[in-house]
């Protein structure tokens, strides 16, 4: 996992001795079938907001998520609870502890977010004093090196302790906050591509399972479902067949058709359908692709990669990456060569916390 960016716009911040709220705010980061084959892991979790506006966003785009993750074992999960309570030892030197880690294990090694925890005012466990976030850095060792690899746009943060104390401790209560992970369901009637498609999601963290006909399907089940996919062989009447049943369950799915022919470009659609987050805090705001030119507007300044799939004549899948690198907020434009246009192509854009994917339509002959 490398850190990203620059510091500046993307590691916003300002130190204060003015109170900051505190909070957590669902979120996800983007899984998928990489260009080289390899699979990349989809993680929910629960980001810290700061004055309402998510932490991680500050810190240069970094490709990491909190310890508060959905997949996370109970104990686990409230071990993790228990440090940012300042219930447990810090498990780094000099009181520091893990905010953001890397989404594929918890190796130090690839790089962590970490800052010092404590309490300011107050004897301890007392609710009328404060808890810090303080020197933020970026950790690939025992100690953190603040000159090189600190984050100084970011912090000091003071938090109300009682507040601090009660948003963490909800997480400990049964029925808390913790965020529940979202399957998938896929509905069609070819065997061979479902299942390759569900083998793909399910590598990369998604809980997946295929159905013909899920009108009959009991209801809780059908709530559990955070997408639903239809593959090209389903009619409009059993689509909206389904649709009604998800509708009736009280399902708040999302529903995903004309999947693409390829196992990469399919992935990442329903990725994209499983995206809930806000669309004034997402790092892809849009993505469009036609007559050549690939347009990728983004929200926040975060690492993009661009990648092109076509489909031949044989419908086999030929890909080209188009880009790799930090873009800052705002519109940005780029040419697909006439090879890569020709056909049926796809156009997807990956960034740590989202993906999103557009047809490279192509203008009509006579077109102007």
């Amino acid at each position: 996992m490398d850190r990203q960016g620059t510091q500046g716009e993307g590691a916003r911040g300002q130190g204060t001795a003015a109170y900051a709220t505190f909070g957590l705010a669902p979120a996800t980061r983007a899984g998928g079938v990489l260009p080289d084959g390899a699979y990349q892991a989809h993680r929910e979790y629960l980001d810290f907001t700061v004055d309402g506006a998510p932490l991680l966003p500050r810190l240069d785009g970094v490709d990491a998520v909190s310890p508060l993750a959905a997949d996370m074992g109970p104990s686990i999960f409230t071990a993790h609870v228990r440090r940012l309570l300042l219930e447990a030892e810090a498990p780094l030197a000099d009181g520091r502890y893990v905010l953001y880690g890397c989404p594929e294990c918890e190796g130090l090694d690839c790089g962590a977010v970490t800052a010092v925890i404590e309490r300011e005012g107050g004897p301890d466990g007392a609710d009328d004093g404060a808890i810090v976030w303080r020197d933020f850095a970026w950790q690939t060792e025992l100690t953190a090196d603040l000159g090189r690899d600190g984050y100084p746009g970011v912090g000091p943060y003071r938090f109300r302790a009682a507040e601090y104390r009660a948003v963490l401790e909800r997480l400990l209560a049964e029925g808390g906050e913790r965020p529940a992970p979202r399957r998938v369901l896929l509905v069609g009637a070819r065997a061979a591509v479902l299942n390759r498609l569900a083998n793909a999601l399910r590598q990369t963290g998604i809980g997946t399972e295929i159905a013909h006909d899920p009108a009959n399907t009991d209801a809780a089940e059908l709530r559990t479902y955070g997408a639903v996919a239809f593959g090209r062989g389903i009619g409009d009447e059993q689509r909206q067949a389904a649709r009604a049943a998800f509708e009736a369950a009280g399902s708040d799915a999302a529903f995903v058709d004309g999947l693409a022919p390829a196992i990469p470009v399919l992935v990442a659609q329903i990725e994209q359908a499983l995206d809930r987050g806000p669309h004034g805090q997402r790092q892809l705001a849009g993505l469009e692709a036609a007559d050549g030119t690939v347009t990728v507007h983004v929200g926040l300044p975060c690492r993009v990669r661009l990648t092109a799939y076509r489909l031949d004549r044989l419908f086999r899948t030929h890909t080209r990456e188009l880009l790799d690198e930090t873009l800052e907020p705002g519109s940005h434009r780029f040419t697909l060569d006439a090879k890569t246009a020709r056909g049926e192509t796809y156009v997807v854009a990956r960034a740590p916390g989202g993906v999103l994917v557009a047809p490279a339509a192509r203008a009509r002959a006579g077109a102007a």
